[in-house]
């Protein structure tokens, strides 16, 4: 993901661009509601959950001990769950090939266990493995930026956020959403961070589901609400 080379934080004790926008959805009365609705909570007989709900939760988890340094079929399913596929080409190759013995390189030098807000601006720059990672993904043929994203997102769920047409539509596109986010969720004292896991605790969601997660639903479902289509 082509970022820029600056350190994470906020000059000035002024809050991001980003850290306003989140500030002001998460703020909406309807945010618990989307967080329940979305993963299934208290719902009447009958209703169903959206299917992404299964994402971070399909086979165990992504980021399993035994699993989180390769790319899974499990994991091609995960995506699958948030409407997008990894061309079959490419998912042999992922999981039998070379691409596959590269990414799982990577993916050991990206922290395991780590929330994105204390994880070191380093983590997520230019030339990280996670950087590296991402390209990796997109230079794969039929695999865009969407794609790669939710893919990494699923192997590293506390570190690497969804980020699709949908939320970038809501949110704006900072030349690096990953170092903006990383910038917004530790402005202020993390508060960013501490309104996401109370609005986790709020759902009654388990805490199997990150900060990031909570945060990409309920942007994703306030924002799809508007009824427009997104560029």
């Amino acid at each position: 993901m082509s970022v820029p080379h600056a350190t994470s934080g906020v000059c000035g004790g002024a809050l991001s661009p980003l850290g306003q926008r989140l500030r002001v959805l998460l703020s909406s009365e309807r945010v618990v509601g989307d967080l329940r609705r979305y993963f299934g909570i208290g719902m009447p007989p009958g209703a169903v959950a959206f299917t992404g709900s299964r994402f971070e939760y399909l086979a165990g988890g992504g980021g399993r001990p035994e699993f989180a340094d390769r790319i899974t079929g499990e994991d091609m399913v995960a995506v699958q769950t948030l409407s997008v596929t990894v061309p079959a080409p490419v998912a042999l190759d992922i999981l039998e090939g070379r691409p596959g013995v590269r990414m799982s390189g990577l993916l050991e030098g990206i922290p395991r266990d780590i929330d994105m807000a204390d994880a070191e601006v380093s983590v997520l720059a230019d030339g990280s493995p996670a950087d590296q990672a991402w390209s990796l993904l997109c230079e794969q043929y039929g695999v865009n930026w969407v794609i790669a994203g939710k893919v990494l997102a699923r192997k590293r769920p506390r570190l690497l956020p969804v980020y699709d047409r949908i939320v970038r539509c809501a949110v704006g596109r900072p030349p690096s959403f990953w170092l903006a986010l990383h910038a917004a969720l530790r402005e202020d004292d993390a508060t960013l961070h501490r309104q996401l896991l109370e609005l986790r605790q709020a759902a009654g969601l388990p805490g199997t589901v990150s900060a990031l997660r909570v945060c990409d639903v309920a942007v994703w479902m306030s924002h799809r609400a508007l009824g427009h289509a997104c560029p």
